[in-house]
């Protein structure tokens, strides 16, 4: 095993350590395979995450080892390395990673990163937001979230659904968008699911995204009650796809375009333009066969221009207006005004009876 290679990028020289070290077993692509697969996609990586603060998912002894995900930096880290503060749902804060560059990209894989977790902000949004404080129930002022310039629509599979469904609730989904006139385009989630982003002007904070994110996840479910759902509790949503609203919730980071997931195949989240997505089989987009469809078909995400959410605003005043309450919050965070109890509810109607 060679002791190191050395990366020249953006400047900077990124030293990689055991670089035939076994990342992947399926096929045994290396650290420095994950490192040439970046090197590869580069330009449309970093079109979509560079200046982003990153979570980093850790796995030193490669796919098949133990992992943990870090919010923060070491200690010790290059001179050149750019960090942001980041805040949590309960304000506490860390530096985080940021996607300056490839070199900031081959850094952390050299760690053992094999998933990068993006955030829907740029660093230094915090400075920029000039949206009014959010109050929690409490009425406690809750940390600000910065201008968030990304709609993030995650489509989930329930038990029962495969991908043809998940396939079927993402054109529906992208017509609806289109209905409204936001461009949303699509990737898979290197999993099992597939996302769908919307580059956003710089209007939003991250509270109004998220109502905007449940508006859409509600039209949905109106429209397609028994393929698609907005429920967020498991047995309320049958065997439908489900729109993970929370996705958006403030804070909240969605694993990126563009990068590997922590899978044995090295299977990629990989954007995809809409007339090829009948034709894709997502275990198949691998750091093996990724590089060659960017270079056969470019990046399908390159032209997209900022998308206004108001009208999923709109929709969502128009919601409240009939009496509808707030969808549920992820239990991190605080209980939020005008939201439902936080209470399963088959366990609800069991307290009731008793």
């Amino acid at each position: 095993m060679s002791e190191v290679v050395e990366i020249e990028a953006d400047g900077h020289t990124v030293t990689i350590s055991n670089p035939d070290k076994i990342y992947f077993t399926k096929r045994g692509d290396t650290k420095l395979d994950l490192v040439r697969y970046y090197q590869a996609v580069a330009e449309p990586l970093l079109g979509v995450i560079r200046d982003r603060p990153l979570l980093l998912e850790r796995y030193p002894d490669g796919a098949s080892g133990k992992s943990w995900f870090q919010k923060r930096v070491p200690k010790s880290v290059p001179d050149w390395l750019r960090t942001t503060v980041v805040s949590t749902p309960n304000g506490t804060t860390s530096d985080a990673l940021v996607a300056a560059d490839l070199a900031h990209i081959l850094w952390a894989v050299n760690l053992g990163c094999l998933g990068f977790h993006v955030w829907p902000t740029h660093a230094g949004a915090e400075a920029k937001s000039t949206a009014p404080p959010v109050h929690d129930a409490a009425g406690t002022v809750l940390p600000p979230t910065g201008i968030t310039d990304e709609l993030r629509i995650d489509l989930d599979p329930s038990p029962g659904i495969g991908f043809d469904d998940l396939r079927a609730a993402a054109i529906s989904t992208h017509e609806l968008c289109a209905e409204l006139g936001i461009d949303v385009r699509v990737k898979t989630s290197g999993s099992r699911g597939l996302h769908l982003y919307a580059l956003l002007e710089p209007k939003w904070d991250g509270y109004q995204v998220r109502a905007a994110a449940v508006a859409l996840a509600r039209e949905l479910e109106r429209r397609h009650p028994d393929r698609i759902t907005a429920q967020w509790w498991k047995e309320e949503r049958g065997s439908r796809v489900f729109v993970d609203f929370n996705q958006n919730a403030p804070h909240k980071t969605v694993f990126g375009a563009w990068c590997v997931r922590p899978k044995v195949g090295a299977q990629v989240s990989t954007p995809i333009a809409w007339d090829q997505l009948d034709a894709i089989v997502p275990d198949e987009l691998t750091i093996a066969t990724v590089p060659a469809r960017v270079a056969e078909f470019g990046d399908p995400w390159a032209d997209r221009i900022p998308q206004s959410i108001a009208p999923l605003l709109d929709m969502s005043d128009r919601d409240m207006a009939a009496g509808l309450m707030d969808a549920p919050w992820p239990p991190v965070y605080p209980k939020m005004p005008n939201e439902p109890p936080r209470v399963q509810p088959s366990k609800a109607r069991k307290a009731e009876e008793n």
